[in-house]
């Protein structure tokens, strides 16, 4: 009966514009996405532990909504309150997430399943909480945010790319279960964007590798995340997301910028020791130029 009511509410609304929840939507990308879709003609609900920072959105005409993907009580009360008022969702754009940086050995575990559950499995139960509803209409996109990263890997950050790898996966094993009931899965694979996510993922290597016997690699990771001299507008990804959720047969990728391009391209075609000694090569230069900038800044 839960299912034939969704569906009824579904049917109800159908001539209100589509609906879509993005997650994360608080700063960078999540913000820029929720921009992007409202001028796309789109009812968006921004989701946000931190409800204050989506004020801007909220003026913009945002609905806005506290929601942590760490906390399933959030999670089902932001879906439910979604139902409640439009009778649908046409699209999920599962953004939240975070890096965290740092050799495996010195990493704590709680910190590693953290970044698990925030990446990973909130992702993943906020879509298992949505697709009752777009399967009983036959209709609805999920976007997961992963990562260039998510092809690619970097010393230093072994369990962020895990995470990543990991959401490109479930994406690509839900994308297959789905599309029977009419529901599609996009991955979206951002390279270097500017936001808060480098700056705050720098601070956090630095304060944790104080003390690491791998103070030779984690230094230049910091250097390198703390400086992306060719970061690019969010608005890149808002792009693809629009693309991804207006299109009929949207692509099962968008990696963007042409950065992301031509990593996940290397990493493609090169064998395994060719991309390990290009990894070291890069970080050694980038780190190089990062600790000039920051020097000549200072």
């Amino acid at each position: 009966m839960a299912r034939v009511g969704v569906y009824l509410g579904v049917m109800k609304n159908g001539n209100k514009s589509k609906v879509a929840l993005v997650t994360g939507a608080s700063a960078g990308i999540g913000k820029a996405i929720v921009r992007r879709l409202l001028a796309d003609g789109w009812t968006v609900y921004g989701g946000a532990r931190r409800v204050e920072q989506m004020a801007d959105i909220r003026g913009e005409g945002a609905k806005v909504l506290a929601l942590d993907v760490t906390d399933e009580a959030s999670m089902q009360a932001a879906v439910q309150a979604i139902l409640g008022a439009e009778g649908r969702i046409d699209a999920l754009v599962n953004n939240a997430g975070y890096g965290s940086y740092g050799a495996l050995e010195d990493v704590p575990m709680d910190e590693a399943r953290r970044q698990f559950e925030v990446n990973v499995f909130g992702l993943v139960r906020l879509s298992q909480l949505v697709l009752p509803a777009m399967r009983a209409a036959r209709a609805g996109t999920i976007v997961n945010i992963s990562s260039m990263g998510g092809r690619i890997w970097m010393p230093i950050g072994g369990w962020y790319h895990a995470t990543k790898h990991a959401v490109e996966v479930l994406s690509d094993a839900m994308r297959v279960e789905t599309a029977p009931f009419g529901v599609k899965v996009v991955v979206v694979q951002p390279g270097a964007i500017e936001s808060e996510w480098a700056a705050i993922s720098a601070k956090n290597l630095v304060a944790a590798s104080k003390d690491s016997v791998y103070r030779d690699q984690t230094d230049p990771m910091a250097a390198l995340l703390s400086h992306y001299d060719n970061a690019a507008s969010p608005d890149v990804v808002a792009h693809a997301v629009s693309r991804a959720v207006n299109s009929a047969r949207p692509r099962r990728r968008y990696a963007t910028p042409m950065d992301a391009k031509m990593l996940i391209f290397l990493r493609w075609l090169l064998p395994e020791a060719w991309w390990e000694g290009l990894v070291r090569v890069a970080v050694r230069q980038a780190a190089r130029g990062a600790t000039k900038a920051l020097a000549a800044a200072s």
